[in-house]
């Protein structure tokens, strides 16, 4: 597969006001390197409409991997998975399931966060987050997977192990 582009999306309201670092955010801005480009990148306020109206733009674009941080919990205005499942096509459980294992080995908390991933078209979408120490811990469990779910979603390779 060629060079994946990717987009990052913190879903944060003081974030948005310039009240907050944004840490996560960030530190996924890095990482993703080490799979393809950081194509875009921004931070709204946890407001559905403004959240889908995002995802859909980088949909349209052609991005391969969107990856969002924040409003995953249980708060009034965490909106992450709610919007998310408008867009996907298909949810891809096993990669929810595998960040919230991981963060019960850090702390029973883990159990309450309500992150999704799924496909919209050829895009995946995987929401974290938006605690930089958990996002950090979570990178390296969802890191190893990506280039072979882009591969699959854009129909490239059949179901090999990495």
């Amino acid at each position: 597969m060629a060079d994946i582009r990717c987009a990052v999306l913190t879903s944060s309201d003081a974030g948005a006001r310039g009240e907050r670092d944004d840490a996560s955010g960030q530190y996924l801005c890095g990482v993703v390197q080490e799979i393809g480009t950081l194509a875009d990148y921004a931070i709204l306020p946890d407001e559905p409409l403004e959240l889908e109206m995002q995802l859909w733009r980088w949909v349209r674009q052609g991005i391969d991997v969107i990856l969002s941080t924040g409003s995953t919990g249980l708060g009034p205005r965490d909106v992450m998975p709610e919007v998310t499942r408008r867009v996907i096509d298909r949810e891809i459980p096993g990669i929810a399931e595998a960040m919230r294992a991981e963060s019960m080995r850090h702390t029973p908390f883990g159990m309450i966060s309500r992150q999704t991933a799924g496909a919209a078209g050829e895009t995946l979408i995987v929401n974290l987050p938006g605690s930089p120490k958990a996002v950090r811990e979570l990178w390296p469990v969802i890191r190893p997977i990506l280039p072979h779910a882009v591969a699959l979603l854009h129909g490239q390779t059949r179901h090999e192990n990495p």
